[in-house]
């Protein structure tokens, strides 16, 4: 009966149709990507304005419930989990680009614009829009923002931070606040844009966002080597970019490799096998360019370094071999991996990755273990293959134990329990690996400010 009342109640701000409480849409839309929680929310529903957006945020301050902000729920720490009865706050009706301006470079949208059609509406005009992942024919732009997602160009790109040139949030108050205006220049105190990027829906919820486009890459052409060692892939990666502007260099395990193979009928990209891969993107802008990527490959083969290779020779070729590297995540998501996204400096990678290999495997030596990841900026994914016979539950638990081993060594190595996938619930109980308590602390103290009443996605980030 209660859930009849509320349903009523947000039917009010929205329209009967755009509220759901049936079974079937609270388990689709209380959820996101990972597999450790169940969900339990009261209520989905499903705003088309920032004025609805604003009585939604108003009406839970005055019946005291929470939200739970929902995007394309690709996220991979829990962040849009709904557990506790809270109500989910759809962005999939506010999903139109609402103006562009070719001069600025910049295009007004809605929260729910998918990824990829940014990405077309960018090509269609002539232009770029470079923050690029598996997800991105289902993720959508508010999330992407909430989480300041990277994927597979940051080493050239950046992350979505630095392409969001202004926004307008929804505080935990109701209050509307238009930040940045899409200026490149602003020196006028504090930039609340960035709290609110990566914050996860924490402090407020985004309804539009004004990002920047880029100049379109010229010929992007993909090289895959395979390397012995991780220390190998580290050489590669300086012999590189001392030469060639690289795009992306992205890394995986022949394991990996193996799975993807298997899953999706790809080939092996050449003979030769290798305990890893290094995937990595240039522009062929010239002749020049491909003389000295053609040099350098042989420099490192040379040196030993690297033990095989293959270059594509057109843009459908570069599609299928980063297809290697992007379809790793769905081709072991029938495992129900635990996954690690953790990040450190780039020259501390192959120790790193060693001693976490080595912690993972005398821990759980029956444990199948996946790794790939962004090498290029740091960033690797540690993905723990669930055996068939064994519950999800006391897998999930096991590899929560030996997770606090490996952030001690993240720790060690300064570096990050979430390099891009936010904290959400999964990374809430190890968030003291890499944020001090004083940070923390000031933290929370701008969450009380800006969502007093504490209703902004409670219980994620930190309690």
């Amino acid at each position: 009966m209660m859930q009849q009342t509320l349903a009523a109640s947000l039917a009010e701000i929205v329209g009967p149709d755009r509220v759901k409480i049936d079974n079937e849409s609270l388990q689709l839309y209380g959820r996101d990507w990972t597999k450790a929680y169940e969900p339990a929310p009261a209520a989905i529903v499903f705003p088309g304005s920032i004025d609805e957006v604003q009585a939604l945020v108003r009406l839970a301050n005055k019946q005291k419930f929470a939200i739970v902000p929902s995007g394309g729920r690709t996220g991979l720490s829990g962040g849009a989990v709904a557990t506790n009865g809270e109500v989910v706050v759809a962005f999939d009706r506010m999903n139109k680009i609402l103006d562009f301006s070719p001069v600025d470079r910049q295009v007004v949208c809605q929260p729910g614009v998918i990824t990829e059609q940014l990405q077309q509406f960018a090509e269609e005009n002539g232009l770029f829009y470079p923050v690029d992942f598996a997800s991105s024919g289902s993720s959508q732009i508010g999330g992407n923002v909430g989480t300041n997602a990277g994927g597979i160009k940051v080493i050239r790109y950046g992350l979505t931070r630095d392409w969001v040139m202004g926004m307008k949030v929804v505080t935990g108050t109701g209050e509307l606040l238009e930040l940045n205006h899409g200026l490149v220049k602003n020196a006028t105190g504090y930039d609340l844009r960035h709290l609110f990027i990566g914050s996860e829906g924490t402090l407020g919820l985004i309804v539009e966002l004004t990002m920047a486009l880029a100049t379109p890459p010229c010929d992007p052409t993909v090289l895959v080597l395979a390397v012995e060692e991780m220390e190998d892939a580290m050489h590669v990666l300086q012999a590189f970019r001392a030469k060639v502007d690289i795009t992306a260099f992205e890394f995986f395990s022949e394991k990996a490799l193996k799975h993807v193979m298997a899953e999706k009928g790809l080939p092996r990209p050449f003979e030769t096998e290798g305990n890893f891969y290094a995937l990595i993107e240039f522009e062929n802008t010239s002749e020049a360019v491909m003389d000295t990527a053609m040099s350098v490959f042989e420099h490192c083969m040379e040196q030993g370094w690297v033990l095989d290779g293959t270059m594509s020779q057109n843009t459908g070729q570069a599609a299928n071999l980063w297809r290697l590297r992007e379809d790793i995540s769905e081709t072991i998501s029938r495992f129900t991996p635990y996954k690690n996204d953790i990040s450190v400096q780039v020259s501390k990678v192959p120790s790193f990755l060693k001693d976490v290999d080595a912690i993972v495997n005398s821990r759980y030596p029956d444990f199948e273990i996946i790794w790939f990841g962004h090498i290029g900026d740091g960033n690797v994914h540690l993905n723990i293959l669930k055996p068939e016979d064994l519950d999800k539950t006391a897998f999930f638990q096991q590899c929560g134990d030996v997770s606090h081993s490996i952030f001690e060594t993240v720790k060690k190595y300064g570096g990050s329990v979430s390099a891009e996938h936010g904290v959400g619930l999964l990374k809430k109980p190890y968030l003291q690996y890499s944020r001090s308590e004083g940070e923390v602390g000031f933290m929370k103290g701008i969450k009380k400010l800006f969502d007093p009443a504490n209703i902004m996605n409670p219980g994620k980030i930190f309690d």
